[in-house]
């Protein structure tokens, strides 16, 4: 009874984790009692598990990515252009926590998206908030906020990402108004979080395509500096996949 009660407290006291776990114990066959302090300790890993998994939940959910991906399972096929060795470099996040870009490019199909989410998933699991957008919503979104007044706080919560995927930069050259957005978000966050690109173009075309010679130094220099950039290729892996019953997303 005694136990039901402590339950019920830790519940109220929205220590879910711990009350969960003290009900599995106080439920199992126990053949020796743990003494006070170990049972606390219990508790508390339990508690502690409990709000980072929730952590984590949120974390996803707000990245909203492209597509569920995991770098476990990103498939290293000859001439794709991806070893074990680098995605198992790059899976220490290490580049996150020192605000570096990724740069991931090549021609459709080659699983460029999935590895940015891929990265970004294992950021989100190493406590990074990730913020996934195609890069044409982005301006969508931006020219959504300067007419409704939210375009300086829109501007504030992306440059407050940890880690921003672009997705499928260049697919169309650049407005004015996109040209400035992008060297807007892209000042905001040079040196102060880590964007990942995804592009069918090499760096080297992006003046074409941004436009203004000018501006286009400035984003280029920002997101190019100190970039790790990963040239993909090979075979098209979202035919490949097509042709499988299980119709499963490119990796």
């Amino acid at each position: 009874m005694l136990t039901e009660q402590t339950i019920e407290k830790l519940t109220e006291m929205r220590l879910h984790g711990m009350a969960k776990a003290l009900r599995q114990w106080s439920e199992s066959p126990r053949d020796v009692e743990l003494r006070p302090e170990d049972l606390i300790g219990l508790l508390a890993d339990a508690e502690w598990v409990h709000r980072e998994n929730n952590k984590l939940t949120s974390r996803l959910r707000k990245a909203k990515f492209k597509q569920q991906a995991c770098v476990e399972d990103i498939m290293y096929k000859s001439g794709r252009g991806v070893t074990k060795a680098v995605i198992n470099e790059l899976s220490s996040s290490r580049w996150a926590a020192t605000h570096r870009n990724i740069i991931l490019t090549g021609p459709t199909g080659v699983g460029k998206s999935y590895i940015a989410c891929a990265l970004g998933q294992k950021a989100c699991r190493d406590g990074y908030a990730v913020l996934y957008k195609r890069t044409t919503r982005l301006f969508d979104e931006l020219a959504q906020a300067r007419a409704d007044g939210t375009y300086a706080l829109a501007l504030r919560r992306i440059a407050k990402a940890p880690v921003l995927i672009l997705d499928d930069f260049g697919l169309q050259p650049l407005t004015a108004t996109e040209r400035k957005d992008l060297l807007e978000v892209i000042e905001d966050r040079y040196n102060a979080g880590s964007t990942v690109v995804t592009s069918q173009l090499e760096p080297n075309l992006w003046h074409a395509v941004i436009g203004d010679e000018t501006m286009a130094d400035s984003i280029c220099d920002r997101l190019v500096h100190r970039a790790r950039r990963l040239k993909l290729g090979g075979e098209s892996i979202r035919k490949l996949l097509a042709s499988k019953e299980d119709g499963s997303d490119e990796n």
